[in-house]
C-alpha cells in the first residue's frame, strides 16, 4: 500500500471533503483526487462515494480508515519524535572561565538544564589560554583583549570594591584618603610573585602595605571577613557581606578601575550550533548575572 496515499485518504475522511483535505495538506486538488483513485485501484475496492455535497465512506473505506487512521497517527507521532530528537542539541562544549566568577556557574547550570545532552567541560584558570591550541570553544575573559584574531563579544563592565570588616575599621578607623591605607594591613590580588603591588584608586596610584598577595579572591574575602586585612573584591563576592554588615566599603569616592568582561571565541565563519546556542543563552541570561553582581549589563 502507498503510505502517502493512505495518509491522504485519512486526511480526506477527517476533513470531510477532497477540497478541504487538499487545503489542509497544501496539495493541489487534482493531485489529491488522482492519488485516492490510484489507492482504490491498488486495493481493487471503492473507498469513497463522491457527490456534490462531499464524500462518504463506503463500508470498505470505513474498515480501512479504522485501521489506517491509527497507523497514520502512530507514524506522525514517530515522525515528531524523530524531529524532536534531532532538534535536541547533543555534543561537547569546552569553556574557559576565570576562577571565582561564581555567577557564571549559575548560568552554566541553567544552560545544562535547558540542554541536558550537551556535555560541558570547564577550564577554570586565570591563565589566558590559547583557544586554538587548548581546544577551547568559548572563553570568558576579564580585561583587555590582546588577541586580535579572536572574536570578542562584550558582556559586562564592573568595578572591584575596596572593603574591610567592621572589626578592623573599629580598631584602625576609616581611611580618609588612599594615602591613609599605608597604616592598614592589606591583601592584594595578583597572578605573579614578582608583580608590582599597586592599587589605582580614583586615578591615584598607591602602594598598599601588602601582607598577602594571591590570585584567589575567595581567600581574600575570607581574610577580610576575619578582620585581618583591607582588600579588593569583585562585586558578586562583596555585595552580600556588605548588605548583612560583615564588610564595609572603603573610599567609595576613590573607585577602583573598571573591568570589561568579554566572551571570546575563534573567528569561524559559521560557529557550531552548540557554540551559537551558548552565546545566545549567555546574552539572554545577562540580566541575572547583573543582578547577582549588582552591576549593569553592557549595551
Amino acid at each position: 500500500m502507498d503510505l502517502n496515499a493512505a495518509r491522504m485518504f485519512v486526511a480526506v475522511v477527517q476533513a470531510g471533503s477532497l477540497s478541504a483535505a487538499a487545503a489542509r495538506l497544501g496539495t493541489p486538488l487534482p493531485t489529491l483526487s488522482r492519488r485516492i483513485r490510484e489507492l482504490e485501484r491498488q486495493l481493487k475496492v471503492q473507498l469513497l462515494e463522491r457527490s456534490t455535497r462531499g464524500t462518504r465512506l463506503t463500508d470498505a473505506g470505513a474498515r480501512l480508515y479504522e485501521h489506517a487512521g491509527r497507523g497514520i497517527e502512530a507514524l506522525l507521532e514517530a515522525e515528531q519524535a524523530v524531529a524532536s530528537d534531532q532538534a535536541r542539541l547533543k555534543g561537547r562544549l569546552r569553556l574557559s572561565l576565570p576562577q571565582t566568577f561564581e555567577p557564571w556557574w549559575d548560568l552554566l547550570a541553567a544552560f545544562q538544564r535547558r540542554y541536558p545532552d550537551i556535555q560541558v567541560h570547564v577550564y577554570s584558570t586565570e591563565r589566558r589560554m590559547d583557544l586554538a591550541e587548548d581546544g577551547i570553544d568559548v572563553a570568558l575573559r576579564v580585561g583587555a583583549i590582546v588577541h586580535d584574531a579572536m572574536v570578542a563579544r562584550p558582556v559586562l563592565t564592573f568595578r572591584n570594591m575596596l572593603v574591610a570588616s567592621p572589626k578592623l575599621v573599629e580598631r584602625l578607623g576609616l581611611p580618609a584618603d588612599p594615602e591613609a591605607l599605608a597604616r592598614f594591613p592589606c591583601a592584594v590580588w595578583s597572578t605573579r610573585v614578582d608583580s608590582p603591588v599597586r592599587w589605582e584608586l580614583g586615578g591615584q596610584v598607591v602602594t598598599p602595605r601588602a601582607v598577602l598577595t594571591t590570585n584567589d579572591y575567595h581567600q581574600l574575602c575570607y581574610r577580610a571577613l576575619a578582620g585581618d586585612v583591607v582588600t579588593e573584591l569583585p562585586p558578586f563576592l562583596a555585595s552580600g557581606p556588605i548588605r548583612d554588615g560583615r564588610l564595609v566599603p572603603l573610599l567609595p569616592q576613590h573607585a577602583l578601575p573598571e573591568w570589561r568582561l568579554h566572551l571570546v571565541y575563534p573567528p569561524h565563519r559559521h560557529p557550531s550550533t552548540i557554540v551559537r546556542t551558548y552565546l545566545d543563552f549567555c546574552q539572554a541570561w545577562l540580566p541575572n548575572i547583573a543582578r547577582a553582581c549588582e552591576i549593569g549589563a553592557d549595551a
